[in-house]
């Protein structure tokens, strides 16, 4: 007699004593993960590892690393053109003194990363 897994097309691996069904997750998408989305990976696996494991279980992980990498990418684009001008850092002064450019605009990015840090990529509570 079949089980309802081997009726509908299930098969089995033998491991010793134990036969283990073959499941996996069809999953054929390339997805984008960057920086913040590696980090994001690395912070959930140390301090979510039951988040982590229902994202692997229902095949959405990497789908959801992807969309926390594009979030935070395009939040730390938005956060940049706001201080740009709020400081005042203009393509005159990169015209003019470059390394105050640098320095701004490194100051800049900088500040816009800890802010999508602490907000998007290191939570302790997932809201999603």
């Amino acid at each position: 007699m079949k089980s309802i897994f081997e009726q509908n097309g299930g098969t089995y691996t033998k491991v010793g004593d134990y036969y283990i069904p073959n499941i996996s997750v069809p999953d054929t998408k390339k997805y984008n993960i960057g920086k913040y989305g590696r980090l994001h990976a690395k912070f959930i696996k140390e301090n979510r590892p039951c988040f982590y494991s229902m994202k692997m279980i229902d095949g959405t992980w990497l789908a959801y690393l992807e969309e926390i990498d594009t979030s935070a990418r395009e939040m730390v684009d938005k956060i940049i053109k706001d201080l740009v001008i709020k400081r005042g850092v203009t393509e005159e002064l990169k015209a003019t003194d470059q390394f105050a450019w640098v320095s701004a605009m490194q100051q800049i990015k900088h500040t816009a990363e800890e802010i999508v840090y602490n907000d998007l990529i290191f939570v302790e509570i997932i809201k999603r």
